[in-house]
């Protein structure tokens, strides 16, 4: 893209979200931010941003995080409006995942030693709860959640002196997932689908919000996941037939393509949520992903899905799960997503919306299909206490359906 459209466009973004900024100083401290969270910086953080702005001191940007006078969720909900206008499509994807931040000290906001996916051990770090919308036009972050462990909600005066709002209570990783779904849904964003992998997938609550609120999903589950027919997911698989696994090319990714073998079979319904009247109206399935080098390594998932979805789309969306990923690196590498120094709650809000923002700008403007990572072939499946073929896939069958 030339350099005077992308100049272009990024003040176009700039007017959208300007009105959220009551002076002038704080709109012009906003664009240094985020021009600078965007520019080649070796490290994003208010001394080397107000270098690349020009300026003498970082006060300025200092207290454009921490004490000036703007809602970061009112730019959340703008960058979900700017994402639906640039990225939306009638079968968008809505991801949840978490990333760790890592840190040093105890007094960052919600900061303490525990897991990081992020680093695949324990750490000293912040954890971050994110949702990513994902079309075939792109991916990019549209919310964000700091969590809070007990360790800090249950010391309020630790919280003041980090600024956490006094109405900040605890909340699990699940709970904040299922608030930025709901605040997703109520957005411009246009969603079909839901993923998330099994830390997120084995909440029944987080399942039954995902029902209610009458969106598909394909969740990634624990072996150890209740499911018809058998006590556990990994028994109603080992159940299948061997022509109910087909190897298939998940798409193309970092190594070339990515091929496994998949079974999928439909479930019974639950009259509550899967029926108007008598009539379904939603279809359930069972998926698994088997490697063919490491055939005792399989992946297992919960669909919910209307009853026109294939096999195909199903998979599509499982392997849209990646996109976070992808997401999360971007960001952090390009946008500076995890550079902050801030310690307090409202600075983290407040960096990691306009990155996320820096990020969406780039997403939009780059016009490119996400087709790397995504799992876009069809196949058949198999489960179940009695396993019948069903048209072009397999069904498992039991007596009546559950209510």
């Amino acid at each position: 893209m030339p350099a005077t459209v992308w100049d272009q466009e990024l003040d176009e973004l700039f007017l959208r979200i300007g009105h959220r900024f009551g002076r002038v100083e704080l709109r012009r401290r906003m664009r240094d931010y985020v021009r600078g969270l965007l520019a080649p910086v070796a490290r994003k953080n208010s001394w080397q941003l107000a270098e690349q702005a020009g300026h003498s001191t970082p006060d300025g940007l200092q207290h454009l995080l921490a004490g000036s006078k703007w809602e970061p969720d009112d730019i959340r909900d703008d960058l979900q409006e700017y994402v639906a206008g640039k990225l939306g499509e009638g079968d968008g994807v809505l991801i949840i995942d978490d990333t760790g931040f890592i840190k040093k000290g105890n007094t960052s906001a919600g900061v303490q030693r525990q897991y990081s996916g992020t680093a695949g051990r324990t750490e000293n770090c912040q954890i971050g709860v994110f949702a990513a919308y994902a079309t075939a036009r792109g991916r990019v972050l549209v919310d964000r959640e700091l969590y809070l462990p007990k360790s800090w909600t249950e010391d309020r005066e630790r919280c003041r002196t980090a600024r956490v709002p006094d109405e900040r209570e605890f909340a699990t990783k699940g709970e904040l997932a299922r608030h930025m779904v709901l605040r997703a849904l109520a957005s411009p964003l246009p969603i079909t689908w839901v993923t998330a992998d099994s830390a997120y997938g084995q909440d029944n609550r987080f399942r039954r919000l995902l029902e209610q609120s009458g969106v598909g999903y394909v969740l990634a589950v624990p072996k150890s996941q209740f499911s018809v027919g058998c006590s556990r997911i990994e028994g109603l698989f080992a159940q299948a037939p061997d022509e109910a696994w087909e190897k298939i090319s998940c798409g193309d990714g970092a190594k070339g393509p990515r091929v496994y073998h998949r079974a999928a079979v439909r479930l019974p319904a639950v009259v509550e949520f899967d029926c108007q009247g008598e009539v379904p109206h939603r279809m359930r399935w069972a998926l698994a992903r088997r490697s063919i080098s490491k055939p005792d390594e399989i992946a297992y998932y919960l669909a919910y899905a209307p009853l026109q979805a294939t096999v195909q789309e199903l998979v599509r969306v499982a392997g849209a799960r990646w996109a976070i990923e992808e997401c999360f690196q971007a960001a952090k590498n390009e946008c500076g997503l995890d550079q902050y120094e801030v310690r307090r709650y409202v600075g983290w809000y407040r960096h990691i919306t306009l990155a996320m923002l820096a990020h969406a700008f780039l997403a939009a403007t780059a016009h490119q299909p996400w087709e790397k990572g995504a799992e876009q072939v069809r196949h058949p499946g198999s489960s179940g206490s009695q396993w019948r073929r069903f048209g072009d896939s397999w069904q498992l069958v039991v007596p009546g359906p559950r209510t």
